[in-house]
């Protein structure tokens, strides 16, 4: 049997809640459903939130999202250990850091992918960072570690900005919508095609939609060689990600599905097998609904993901209250996502140039940075 060349990734993310045991059930469920790779996230909640951006709702209560990302911080020894777990399961573990600390621990692992979730796109600080590894292992004769790009919440203009920082070689984008859950009807699945032509590199789908066919095999179907799904034993656990999580079950029939659509491909050809695969889909979830959820092809923002933009990726906040006047170093900004109660600030692109300047006008902590802020 011909070897598969779609890589399946179980996105673990955080849902072991800080567990070690809780993460190697994971990792058994995971493989035994058919994942070729095994993703966490290399939480640190200061790379990610400020503290004041807001509240999370839980079954246990409201609680300072901050606050509950620092509940998922986990040692270094965390992530060796359970990227060992992973390899003896006989598949590959990838990671998404989250700031420049992130990285660089995680990079020090040599760990089998590094992917980039949506919000990091415009993170051009750790970018530049990976960028600069990866040509340090180039130049020592090594493999590049070979990165995954989420490309949700996004223009085409931001994905091309983070594509010209690393590079094309050994770098994949994935199409994503970035709302939890994503209305399949929304996805724009021929934007997979679409990406691979603009940036002629690998393709494929970051899926937060519910069902566990539907978009999966549309994406292969459009060329798409990367699935990534949220991993959960249950949706009723109380992860961040846990309810636009497959169960395992799920997540085994959508791999059944994906293989064989890429066998009805590999058969029939891309013209039948498109044919055959959009039709047998029509049959279960009706015609007009198949052509809503392959779309056009045309990169824009979706309508669920929006209002989302700004606040969900990266932008430039105060850490402290300041004074006009004062000189900006470099701990009183940060890249940040901005979430739930903040306004966004400017682009992460000026960092650099706002360090060392002064203040025009009084600002507080939290707020996001704008050029006004400044003397220039």
């Amino acid at each position: 049997m011909e070897k598969s060349r779609i890589n399946i990734i179980a996105e673990i993310g955080t849902s072991h809640e800080g567990s070690f045991e809780k993460a190697c059930q994971l990792v058994d469920a995971a493989a035994d459903s058919g994942a070729d790779t095994i993703k966490f996230q290399w939480v640190y909640a200061d790379e990610i939130l400020h503290p004041k951006t807001g509240f999370v709702k839980l079954p246990t209560g409201n609680i300072p999202l901050y606050e509950r990302f620092q509940q998922l911080e986990c040692p270094v020894s965390f992530y060796k250990d359970i990227m060992e777990y992973v390899h003896s399961k006989g598949c590959w573990f990838c990671c998404s850091p989250f700031g420049l600390r992130s990285l660089r621990e995680l990079l020090e692992l040599k760990p089998d992918f590094v992917k980039i979730a949506s919000p990091e796109l415009n993170h051009y600080k750790m970018l530049e960072a990976l960028h600069d590894w990866r040509n340090e292992q180039k130049q020592r004769g090594e493999e590049c570690v070979p990165v995954i790009l989420s490309s949700g919440v996004s223009t085409l203009a931001d994905i091309d900005k983070a594509v010209r920082i690393l590079g094309c070689e050994g770098v994949s984008l994935l199409h994503c919508i970035t709302s939890y859950p994503a209305p399949e009807d929304e996805y724009n699945i021929r934007l997979v095609t679409s990406l691979k032509a603009v940036f002629g590199i690998e393709t494929g789908l970051s899926d937060h939609s519910l069902d566990p066919v539907l978009v999966p095999v549309l994406s292969v179907a459009c060329g798409g060689t990367i699935i990534e799904k949220h991993f959960t034993l249950s949706r009723q656990t109380s992860g961040l990600d846990d309810p636009v999580a497959l169960e395992p079950e799920q997540f085994a029939l959508m791999v059944h599905t994906v293989h064989q659509t890429e066998a009805t491909f590999r058969h029939y050809g891309e013209s039948v097998g498109m044919e055959r695969t959009v039709s047998q889909l029509s049959e279960q979830f009706g015609r007009e609904r198949v052509e809503a959820v392959l779309g056009d092809g045309v990169k824009r923002l979706a309508a669920a993901e929006e209002a989302n933009y700004g606040r969900t990726n990266r932008s430039l906040h105060f850490m402290r209250a300041m004074k006009k006047g004062e000189t900006v170093g470099e701990a009183d900004i940060a890249i940040l996502r901005t979430e739930k109660i903040l306004t966004p600030g400017i682009s992460p692109e000026y960092y650099d140039l706002l360090t060392g300047k002064k203040l025009s006008r009084d600002v507080e902590d939290g707020a996001g940075v704008q050029l006004e802020d400044f003397i220039l």
